[in-house]
């Protein structure tokens, strides 16, 4: 097993620069399955992470009322289908298909994911796909949500089990499901099959409603930028990964200057994190 501390340096290689000679397509386009009827803030978070983040372009993949508010918050948003470097679904969705009328729908969408067959980030309501796509894949879950993830596979562990080692759970999971393994909690560690990345201890104000859908709007982006890396080298993903988590933290440093945050000043402050990275 080879563990890599996660330091600004390392990110920093992660976080793709435009060049005089890229326009938007070029820089990586990020399609997002993510909210629902229940959980509508979820799509307005992680397309606005996204975007702040320095992603190409996003494109919405809805067919209700939640891509209304997605472009009130951020227009630049396309809101029709078409040619993605990468997926982010599942944040802010029921992992029970037919909690609702909205949710069942959203889960319809995730029959997308295979027909463009690009690096693929699954959160949340999406987890249960983990294993069964194609193309590289990172899962997003905290200890509760891999506890059930691995029960469904025959693999008994609590979450508190997990938490009390969580190199170990994030490695045993990405070698049994074949995808890499972002494991959230107050030391986030990251598995490639034997190749762990653990970051710094995160701040405790990002234990607030929404922050996860802030970090996976993070990471979609830095994905969808990162795409042709990833497709090369699938130990690109995993440090990918890390570097949202690393962007994450400092954003909420630097949003909360020692006081609580909210996930909306989080993603006001990714810009500026990515920032102090790249200095």
């Amino acid at each position: 097993m080879v563990t890599k501390l996660w330091k600004s340096k390392d990110a920093a290689k992660c976080i793709i620069v435009p060049s005089a000679l890229d326009h938007k397509y070029s820089r990586g386009t990020l399609g997002a399955i993510t909210g629902s009827a229940k959980f509508p803030g979820a799509a307005v978070l992680t397309s606005s992470a996204a975007i702040a983040t320095g992603v190409g372009a996003l494109r919405f993949h809805s067919n209700s009322g939640l891509a209304h508010l997605v472009l009130h918050r951020t227009p630049e948003a396309i809101v029709q289908p078409g040619p993605v470097t990468a997926w982010l679904a599942g944040s802010g969705i029921d992992s029970k298909k037919y909690s609702d009328f909205t949710t069942w729908l959203r889960h319809r969408w995730f029959l997308l994911l295979n027909r463009q067959s690009v690096p693929t980030v699954l959160d949340a309501g999406a987890l249960h796909l983990a294993g069964s796509l194609e193309q590289p894949t990172l899962i997003t879950p905290h200890s509760g949500e891999l506890s059930k993830l691995l029960a469904q596979r025959g693999v008994i562990a609590s979450a508190e089990l997990i938490e009390s080692n969580p190199r170990e759970w994030a490695q045993k999971a990405s070698e049994l499901l074949a995808v890499t393994v972002l494991l959230k909690g107050s030391k986030t560690v990251v598995a490639q099959d034997s190749y762990i990345i653990e970051l710094p201890v995160a701040t405790p104000w990002l234990a607030t409603a929404g922050s996860g859908d802030v970090l996976a709007g993070i990471i979609g982006a830095l994905v969808a930028t990162n795409y042709i890396e990833i497709l090369n080298d699938l130990k690109r993903l995993a440090e990918v990964a890390a570097t949202g988590a690393l962007i994450h933290n400092q954003s909420a440093l630097l949003a909360s200057r020692g006081g609580p945050v909210n996930a909306t000043m989080i993603v006001d402050a990714i810009p500026q994190a990515v920032a102090a990275i790249l200095k």
